[in-house]
């Protein structure tokens, strides 16, 4: 095979979630980078610009929102899956507002996180097709698009029955 290997930054304040990840991602041919926090996952990923990153929401020093906000703002920010153990709805919301990839809440079976990470990847290395839509006409593109658009549903309201049933 030869594809470049990828490399995914793990930025987590678990030792032992970081290890499990770290183990199960070089088994599988990535090389690995790790954080203990959003300080240093940030250095690293200057450093070793990653092609993708797995963050935790809640660290010490610099949690995952931090970082997020200051990766989002970057034109050549690589993926993000946020790992959590948190369960609110309005971070979620937030997280994908900011442009994560994937949220996932801990605990997780590692199998989540390794199908989430091949979908990515599977997502870079397809060719777009924004490519040959850019080319096309914008007039075109909205006829293509009006065709595509289901017909909403009448909806009627029952009547009343004008007759006693009982």
């Amino acid at each position: 095979m030869s594809m470049t290997t990828k490399r995914i930054l793990v930025v987590d304040d678990d030792p032992e979630i970081v290890g499990a990840i770290r183990t199960v991602l070089e088994g599988r041919g990535y090389e690995v980078f790790c954080a203990a926090n959003g300080y240093q996952g940030q250095v690293i990923a200057e450093q070793h610009p990653p092609d993708l990153i797995i963050l935790d929401m809640m660290m010490p020093k610099r949690g995952g929102f931090p970082v997020l906000e200051s990766m989002a703002r970057r034109p050549d920010a690589p993926p993000i899956i946020m790992i959590t153990a948190n369960e609110g709805s309005r971070h979620k919301a937030y997280a994908e507002m900011l442009g994560v990839r994937d949220y996932i809440r801990k605990p997780f079976a590692m199998e989540r996180l390794l199908e989430s990470i091949d979908r990515i990847f599977a997502e870079q290395d397809q060719p777009t097709e924004s490519a040959s839509d850019a080319e096309q006409d914008p007039a075109e593109a909205d006829e293509a698009g009006a065709e595509e658009t289901p017909k909403k549903k009448r909806t009627t309201r029952r009547r009343k029955k004008t007759t006693d049933d009982s």
